[in-house]
């Protein structure tokens, strides 16, 4: 048998060893193996390796796959292309059908791994974990650069058979160290006598492990502790119950809690839901339902049948004395509002008093007779009708009264009329300015209109900022007006002259002082009881109210209808005068500086006692519409109101028409006269007081009269200093028949406006009658109050001077007058 296997190698060695006669080169046997398989003799699936000189199958290419696998353990498919020679997407291509025929190997990242890789991994952990008690799964993910889950995956079959420990949380421990953490969570869980959190118990262990084991100790996750705890409450080595997975009641503090609950309940006949919540009861309603089925349960607190009963006798006795009741005095300081509301739903002749009427529950507690309520509006009423009657006599009527529709239409009314009466009256006081004194001759010489295109944008704002002055003084002396005007008060809540029902403060301080047991008990809280009691009365006291107040109205009728005529024909009066003045100003122009002094002029002179007059009239034709009595006064429009007065009465204006008055007021203290006259005109056009256009035939009327006037002033006029003023505004009418109105510092622009109009003669007789004016008056305002014989000699001789050259003066023009 050797003899012959010896004869075959040699025989096989010679045939190697022998030349062929034919040889192929590699085309040709690549050109054959294409033949073949386009003959399909060769009926399978042929690859080349990366080299290009050699055939592989598919079968022999999986065969050494898994061979190198087995042999290496894990290997992955791009090494796998190496070591087979085949192009890398073949590889990957026949791995999976490699991984499922074969169950021990595994796919992963790339990656081809054989179950004796990880036995010999799970032998190594093991041998780590026992030296060190705890491996971690990430140092070995990242160790053997796999996955987390990966690693998890494979070992825990391994668990309990080659890896000798337990896994938790991501950590393997020896049974040893699981069996000594264990002892400690069952210590600490059995040490816990009330409601803790886990989690804080947890950190306690793990800071208590690093001081026991040092800087080499181990560091313990919470899960590890939670898991170990889970498993002693399920074997009952620990009693209590666990909530949310974290939050432990022990047995023993549950005892605890039914005993206290028990206790309190029984002697107070009531427990809180917060006294609970800190006994760690998290549904206190619920637990306390469940042990006292005949309790009430209410907002903050659960009572025992027997407080309802209580608390519904102590309230049938209020409302049967005809009183009232403050539930929430007679309950425990720890109920609420709501916790006395929900009780007296449940009190039975408290809700029987409610269904007939007999009672009336305000701010959730407070229970009040139908008679005490009843007994409250009559006290109130009656002093609501004294003070009627002694408001008719000047003293203030109480309320922010909510005046009726009819009521605002005669504000609006009122405020036209006056409007009407403030101009005529404003007109006759212009015109006969020049009686009174130095003063008032100079304002009333001085007074014109001014045109807007003139003024300019730094005139209006100029006017604006002067009217923004004038209201804020207006503010500081609104009240003294008010106090002023409504006599003496006698209620201590401050009450709206331009609204006729009581507010609901005035009502809720006369209850106050009229039921002193709600002042007693410290009732000072408006929105409990003294603001619904304040609604519920209102309605009545505010019918009897204005059945008084319409009786009122039928007496002022009388008094506003002559109040509406008499304003009417003023203010005609005063607004023709008006317009006559303006037109003088037309001739100052290009002389702005005069031109300016004559607009502020004509408004401190002509236009203030007209809207003084318009805004009196407007008010107290308002205070009559609502059925107030107003005291008439003889020389009330003599009296000059403030800028403050004014814009307190238009602020009492309702809507539109208090923004115009105001427009007014702010015009007037301005410097344009033509903007006073369009805002005058709104004003007087929203009060429905229409105002007359000064024509030519009206113009030429009463230019002829106050020519006839000055020229009877001038000639009565024995003052040589007030001559001169009126002198000047008669030759205004001779010469340019225009009424001007002009200051004491306008004269002398008056005068050279006057050189072209006059000879020579005439207007050096006028200029030197004015600079011994000017002389007179330095001489008189330098000299002091004990005046020196010299200085009054020097005024004496100066007057007899300007006494002489009156009469020339006078002669002058009363003699150019006549012809």
């Amino acid at each position: 048998m050797d003899d012959e296997l010896l004869e075959l190698q040699r025989q096989f060695e010679f045939a190697q060893q022998a030349k062929s006669s034919i040889r192929l080169s590699e085309r040709n046997v690549v050109e054959l193996v294409q033949k073949l398989q386009q003959l399909q003799i060769i009926d399978f699936e042929l690859l080349h390796t990366v080299s290009g000189k050699e055939y592989i199958t598919l079968d022999q290419l999986r065969n050494e796959m898994v061979s190198e696998v087995k042999k290496l353990g894990r290997v992955s498919l791009i090494d796998l292309a190496d070591a087979t020679g085949v192009d890398l997407f073949y590889v990957e291509k026949q791995a999976q059908s490699v991984v499922t025929e074969h169950r021990e190997l595994m796919l992963t990242q790339g990656e081809i791994m054989s179950e004796s890789y990880w036995d010999s991994i799970a032998e190594e952990v093991n041998e780590r974990l026992q030296e060190c008690s705890q491996v971690a799964l990430t140092e070995l993910a990242a160790q053997l650069n796999v996955g987390l889950d990966l690693v998890a995956s494979v070992l825990e079959p391994r668990l309990g058979t080659i890896v000798k420990g337990r896994l938790e949380g991501g950590q393997l421990y020896t049974p040893a160290y699981v069996a000594r953490v264990g002892a400690m969570v069952r210590g600490a869980a059995r040490g816990i006598t009330v409601p803790t959190n886990l989690t804080a118990v947890w950190s306690s262990l793990q800071q208590l492990l690093q001081e026991i084991d040092g800087t080499s100790g181990l560091a313990v996750e919470g899960s590890f502790f939670q898991s170990l705890f889970n498993g002693l409450v399920k074997e009952g080595q620990v009693l209590g119950s666990v909530r949310a997975g974290v939050h432990w009641t022990p047995a023993v503090f549950a005892v605890a809690q039914k005993e206290f609950v028990d206790s309190f309940f029984s002697q107070n006949s009531f427990i809180t839901y917060e006294a609970l919540h800190k006994l760690g009861i998290p549904q206190p309603i619920q637990f306390l339902q469940s042990r006292y089925p005949e309790g009430k349960p209410l907002v903050t607190t659960f009572v025992h049948p027997s407080m309802i009963e209580m608390l519904d006798a102590s309230t049938e006795d209020a409302l049967d004395r005809g009183s009232w009741s403050d539930s929430l005095s007679l309950l425990p300081s720890s109920f609420t509002p709501q916790d006395a509301s929900k009780m007296l739903s449940l009190c039975q002749s408290v809700q029987n008093a409610l269904k007939c009427h007999k009672a009336h529950i305000f701010g959730d507690f407070y229970v009040m007779s139908s008679s005490f309520i009843k007994d409250i509006c009559d006290r109130i009423v009656k002093e609501l009708e004294t003070l009627g009657v002694s408001g008719s006599a000047g003293i203030t009527m109480p309320g922010d009264f909510q005046v009726p529709n009819e009521a605002k239409v005669g504000h609006d009314s009122s405020r036209l009329n006056e409007s009407n009466e403030i101009m005529a009256s404003d007109g006759g006081a212009n015109r006969h300015a020049d009686k009174g004194s130095k003063k008032k001759k100079g304002k009333s010489a001085g007074n014109a209109v001014a045109n807007l295109s003139e003024s300019g944008a730094d005139n209006q704002e100029q006017t604006s900022t002067k009217s923004k002055k004038s209201q804020k003084r207006g503010k500081d002396t609104s009240s003294q007006m008010s106090v002023t005007k409504t006599g003496s008060r006698k209620e201590s809540v401050k009450m709206k002259e331009d609204n006729l029902s009581p507010s609901e403060e005035w009502i809720m301080q006369k209850i106050t002082t009229l039921v002193s047991d709600f002042e007693e008990q410290g009732i000072d809280d408006p929105e409990t009881i003294l603001r619904p009691l304040a609604n519920q009365l209102r309605p009545t006291i505010i019918s009897s109210w204005m059945e008084k107040r319409k009786a009122l109205l039928t007496n002022n009728a009388e008094r506003m209808k002559r109040l509406l005529d008499n304003l009417q024909k003023k203010l005609d009066e005063s607004f023709l005068n008006m317009q006559l003045y303006e037109k003088a100003l037309e001739l100052f122009e290009d002389d702005q500086s005069t031109f300016v002094v004559l607009h502020r002029h004509l408004l401190r002179t002509v236009a203030a006692p007209m809207v003084d007059i318009l805004l009196r009239n407007l008010d107290e034709h308002n205070k009559l519409k609502n059925g107030l009595e107003v005291q008439e006064t003889s020389n009330s429009e003599s009296v000059c109101l403030s800028p403050g007065d004014r814009t307190a009465i238009c602020k009492s204006f309702p809507g539109s028409l208090a923004s115009r008055a105001l427009a007014v007021v702010e015009a007037l203290e301005g410097k344009s006269v033509e903007i006073f006259m369009a805002a005058f005109r709104m004003v007087t056009e929203e009060s429905g007081l229409p105002l007359k256009n000064l024509d030519k035939k009206l113009e030429r009327t009463l230019l002829h009269s106050y020519r006839k006037e000055l020229t009877s002033q001038v000639s009565a006029e024995t003052d040589p200093v007030s001559l001169l003023a009126k002198v000047v505004s008669l030759l205004y009418i001779q010469v340019y028949h225009k009424a001007l109105q002009a200051p004491g510092r306008a004269i002398s622009a008056a005068i050279s406006h006057l050189k072209d109009k006059l000879d020579e003669s005439a207007y050096k007789i006028l200029t030197d009658y004015q600079t011994a004016t000017v002389t007179l008056l330095a001489l008189i305002a330098a000299s002091p109050s004990d005046e020196e014989d010299c200085a009054s000699d020097r005024i004496l001789s100066k007057r007899e001077l300007l006494e002489g050259q009156m009469l020339h003066l006078k002669s002058l023009v009363l003699s150019s007058s006549q012809s």
